[in-house]
């Protein structure tokens, strides 16, 4: 579905590189588009009222509210993590219920980290099975918040997104890494464990040992095409993995990024390695070493065709715009 000029077009949390793209898109398209933010937003969070009227009539309820996980997880970070997402969720949902014409299309962001690291299989939508841990139990109480009572009037859609490549997202990190010349695999398993971790026990003995992890990925302009698919599918409700139908693993990423960027060498980085790189930038290194084996089964029986199915030419396509 193509937006029109009559289009009305509501995105809460649009101040990332995803929800900056999503309204300059649907703008460009002709729609009108409205923000829920903090300052400078049309509405801001805690004001249910002024929410309230402003999707009152919309077309579309966009949410990708949430602190960005790309972060150390301390006490107050994970609380603020956790909140940042479910707290939005419900203000937003009780926002609905107040409306006279509610949206009739909400559209929740989630997380296919939702899912167990796996190596052995993928995860879809009927067969994936739900991990554990902090990540994963953020996204349960999400996804809970998000599909709790009933709202009659609104389709509801989660989206559980992989690794979203485009200009401004985790890909930036790893370029800048593949021009340094350490753009290699990232180890795990026994032999790159730290000794503490090895005799706690705290880890996998095959994860990401030889860099194999899976790399489930979307690039950008295929998170816009989905929403759009969505909006002429009224029969797709639920939860919905937005991943490419081609994952990759980390080292063939590291690969394909040395070779795009022209680097034809990148040094690996054991697991202690990426902790102490981790602590540095202020991040975790679950975000490179767990496994994320996801495919869209939803979306490609319901015909979707993706603008980016393949690895390379998404990478190449990055790096061209940001020449």
């Amino acid at each position: 579905m193509t937006e029109t000029f009559a289009d009305r077009i509501v995105i809460a949390g649009a101040s990332g590189f995803i929800g900056r793209y999503l309204a300059d898109s649907f703008r460009a398209a002709g729609a009108s588009v409205r923000v829920i933010g903090r300052d400078g937003a049309d509405a801001t969070w805690g004001d249910t009222a002024a929410i309230v009227d402003l999707i009152d009539g919309a077309d579309l309820l966009i949410n990708l509210a949430g602190k960005s996980v790309n972060c150390r997880y301390t006490a107050a970070n994970r609380a603020e993590i956790l909140r940042s997402r479910v707290q939005t969720t419900r203000e937003l949902a009780e926002a609905i219920r107040g409306c006279q014409n509610p949206p009739s299309l909400w559209i929740n962001s989630s997380t296919a980290t939702i899912y167990r690291h796996a190596e052995d299989r993928p995860m879809t939508e009927s067969t994936g099975e739900l991990g554990e841990g902090f990540s994963v139990d953020v996204a349960r109480a999400w996804e809970q918040e998000f599909f709790e009572g009933e709202l009659p009037g609104t389709r509801r859609v989660a989206l559980r997104m992989a690794i979203v490549l485009g200009d401004g997202s985790a890909l930036r990190p790893l370029i800048a890494l593949a021009r340094l010349g350490l753009g290699g695999a990232q180890l795990d398993g026994h032999w790159f464990a730290s000794p503490a971790r090895r005799a706690a026990g705290t880890f996998h003995e095959n994860q990401g040992s030889e860099g194999r992890q899976k790399f489930s990925w979307i690039h950008l302009a295929d998170v816009l095409g989905i929403i759009r698919f969505l909006r002429g599918h009224p029969d797709i409700d639920g939860a919905v993995n937005l991943s490419s139908p081609h994952p990759s693993d980390n080292r063939t990423v590291m690969q394909t990024i040395r070779d795009v960027v022209g680097m034809p060498f990148g040094l690996p980085a054991a697991r202690w390695m990426l902790e102490i790189g981790s602590a540095v930038i202020r991040s975790e290194t679950e975000l490179v070493l767990k496994s994320r084996w996801v495919l869209p089964e939803r979306l490609t029986r319901a015909g979707y065709t993706f603008e980016y199915p393949e690895l390379r030419p998404a990478l190449r396509a990055i790096v061209a715009a940001r020449q």
